[in-house]
C-alpha cells in the first residue's frame, strides 16, 4: 500500500499539542510544501493549535523560501527552539516569526545547533537528557540568558547547570517530539528515502528514530515516488518503516537560489576554473591574512561572512584540495559555496549527517575554526547571534558554539569599525573617514563566544580585521599585526575606545596580502 498523500491530508494527521522536529537548513533540505500546507490547514480550520517546534538549523530563509514562517501564527505556534532562524538585509521586511519573537508572542529559544541534535538521540534512546559543556559562559548558560530569547522563554526554562562527578555541566532535559517533518529526493511506495538531489543529509534519521521510537508521526516531503524495490539499499538514508506518509512536490528547490545543481549534490564534478574568485578588495585581504594561518593537510572548518572567502584564497592559489574543509551541514572537502548556497559545497568528498558532524566539531578533532563576528568585547567575548536594534540580520548561533566549545584554534573576521571609508592600495589600509562605531566594544551584547572559557581551555584565538589582527591574552585584546598605512594609536587604540592595546613587538602585516596576483601559499 502507497504511503503518498497530499501535503493537506498529511498534516490533518498533526494534532494540537504536537511537538514538531523540522529536518532543514535555511533552503537546503526544507519541507517548504508541508510547512505551507500545515499554515494554510490552521488559516481555514484554526487546527492545530498549540504546536512547539524544533529547528536543529533554520527552517526557511528570506529570499524565496518562506519554511518557518508558514507556520509563525498566533493560536498554531506557541513555543519554538531553533539553532537558527530566518535571515537576511534590513532593507527586506522583518518575518513572521522574528516579530512573534520580539513581540513576545512565542516563548522562542536559541539552543545551539549540536545540542538540538543532541537532544534528538538522547530522547530517542530514552535517556535523561544532554549533558554537556557546549555553551558554558555564553548566553547558553543560564547564568546569562539559557538560550531564552523573549520573556516568553525566560518564564519556561529549558536548560540548567548541574554538577556531575565532581564537575559543572548544562543539562538539557528530553523535550519529545511527537511529528517530524523530513526531505529527501525520491520515494518508493513503502516510504524508503533517499537523498540523491540533496546538498546534504542533515539530521532527518535521528529525528524520524527519535519520532518514531515514541509512537509519533513523520511525514517526508520529496520531489518524486518510485516503485518499493527499485532503490538501492545503500541509497536509503531513511528506511520507509520509520515514514508514516510521503508528500511530493516535484518543484523543491535544492537551495534559495538553486532548483537543482548536480554539482551541490555530488553527482558531477566541477572544474576548478570554475569557480569565481574573491573580489580583490579589503575583504580579501582579510581573507588571505586568515589563510596564513592554514598548512597543507589540516581540516578547517568555515563560518559565514568574510570567512567563506578562505577556500577561494587556496583556489586562487592553486591548492584548492589542501586543506579539508568540514562544514556543520555535512560536507566534508571540496569548495564550500558562498552567500546563500552557503551550507553547500561542491566537489564534496562525502556528505556526512549534521549531527555526526556535530560530534567531530564538539570533540575537536580538526585544526582550526574560521569564523566571523558582529562584536568583540575587551574580554575577548564575541556576539554573532544576537542585535537587538535588528534582530533578522543575523541568524542566531547555529552551529558556532558547538564549534567554538572544541576548537583548538579559532580564527574569528571581520570589520573593526563599521561604515568607516576605507581606501586600500598596493601598498595598504588609508582611513579616509571614521566608521560610525567600532566594533570592539566595552561589552558584547551576546556572549556567543566566551573569551575567558577559551583562556580557561588554552584555546589560541585570533582576531583578523582590516587594521590590525588581534590576539586574546590574559588581559584582554592585543594586536600584533598591524596593516600597513594605519596609525596604531589613532585607527586602533584611540578608534576602539583605548579597548585594544598594540603588543611591543607588533609588526607591521604582510605586503603580498595586497598583491594583485597570487600571494604565494604556502609561504
Amino acid at each position: 500500500m502507497s504511503k503518498v498523500l497530499s501535503a493537506r491530508d498529511a498534516v490533518a494527521k498533526i494534532e494540537s499539542g504536537a511537538i514538531v522536529t523540522v529536518s532543514s537548513s535555511s533552503a537546503l533540505g526544507c519541507p517548504d510544501f508541508v510547512l505551507r500546507a500545515l499554515g494554510d490547514r490552521f488559516d481555514e480550520e484554526q487546527l492545530p493549535r498549540d504546536l512547539t517546534t524544533i529547528h536543529p538549523i533554520a527552517a526557511g530563509d528570506m529570499y524565496g523560501v518562506k519554511g518557518v514562517d508558514y507556520i509563525a501564527k498566533d493560536g498554531l505556534l506557541t513555543r519554538i527552539l531553533g539553532g537558527s532562524y530566518p535571515s537576511g538585509p534590513s532593507n527586506k521586511p522583518m518575518p513572521e516569526i522574528w516579530k512573534m519573537i520580539v513581540e513576545n508572542r512565542v516563548a522562542a529559544y536559541n539552543v545551539p545547533s549540536g545540542v538540538l541534535f543532541d537532544m534528538t538521540r538522547e530522547a530517542a534512546a530514552n535517556r535523561p537528557g544532554v549533558l554537556t559543556k557546549v555553551g558554558m559562559e555564553t548566553f547558553v548558560d543560564p547564568r546569562r540568558e539559557g538560550c531564552a530569547m523573549n520573556e516568553k522563554g525566560a518564564e519556561a526554562p529549558i536548560v540548567k547547570r548541574v554538577e556531575f562527578d565532581g564537575d559543572d555541566w548544562l543539562h538539557f532535559p528530553n523535550i519529545v517530539p511527537s511529528v517530524a517533518i523530513i526531505r529527501g529526493t525520491t520515494a518508493d511506495e513503502f516510504g524508503n528515502i533517499t537523498y540523491e538531489n540533496e546538498g546534504a543529509y542533515l539530521g532527518a534519521l535521528e529525528q524520524a528514530i527519535c519520532v518514531k521510537n515514541h509512537g509519533g508521526l513523520v511525514i517526508a516531503q520529496v520531489s518524486r515516488v518510485t516503485k518499493r524495490g527499485s532503490l538501492r539499499p545503500h541509497d536509503v538514508r531513511v528506511p520507509g518503516h520509520l515514514v508514516d506518509c510521503v508528500v511530493v512536490d516535484p518543484d523543491q528547490k535544492q537551495t534559495c537560489e538553486t532548483q537543482y545543481d548536480p554539482a551541490i549534490s555530488g553527482q558531477i564534478i566541477r572544474p576548478w576554473d570554475s569557480f569565481a574568485l574573491a573580489e580583490h578588495d579589503i575583504e580579501k585581504v582579510i581573507a588571505r591574512r586568515a589563510a596564513k594561518e592554514l598548512r597543507p593537510g589540516m581540516t578547517a572548518n568555515l563560518g559565514f561572512g568574510i570567512s567563506a572567502k578562505v577556500p577561494r584564497i587556496l583556489l586562487e592559489e592553486g591548492h584548492p584540495e589542501a586543506v579539508t574543509w568540514a562544514i556543520e551541514q555535512g560536507a566534508v572537502g571540496g569548495m564550500p559555496l558562498t552567500d546563500f548556497a552557503f551550507g553547500c559545497a561542491s566537489n564534496a568528498d562525502a556528505f556526512v549527517p549534521s549531527p555526526q558532524q556535530f560530534i567531530f566539531f564538539q570533540g575537536g578533532g580538526f585544526d582550526v575554526s574560521f569564523l566571523s563576528f558582529l562584536e568583540i568585547d575587551v574580554q575577548g567575548n564575541v556576539n554573532v547571534s544576537k542585535l537587538a536594534k535588528k534582530p533578522y540580520l543575523t541568524a542566531g548561533c547555529g552551529g558556532f558554539v558547538d564549534i567554538v566549545s572544541g576548537a583548538r584554534k579559532i580564527v574569528f573576521s571581520g570589520w573593526f569599525e563599521a561604515g568607516a571609508q576605507v581606501e586600500m592600495t598596493d601598498q595598504g589600509i588609508n582611513i579616509k573617514a571614521p566608521g560610525k562605531f567600532s566594533k570592539i566594544v566595552q561589552e558584547v551584547e551576546h556572549v556567543t563566544f566566551s573569551g575567558n572559557r577559551a583562556r580557561t581551555l588554552g584555546q589560541e584565538v585570533l582576531y583578523i580585521t582590516e587594521r590590525c589582527v588581534m590576539r586574546l591574552t590574559e588581559t584582554g585584546l592585543e594586536a600584533f599585526e598591524i596593516m600597513p598605512g594605519i596609525d596604531p594609536d589613532r585607527d586602533i587604540v584611540a578608534a576602539s575606545g583605548g579597548r585594544v592595546t598594540i603588543a611591543e613587538n607588533a609588526e607591521p602585516m604582510s605586503a603580498d596580502l595586497f598583491a594583485t596576483g597570487t600571494m604565494g601559499w604556502p609561504a
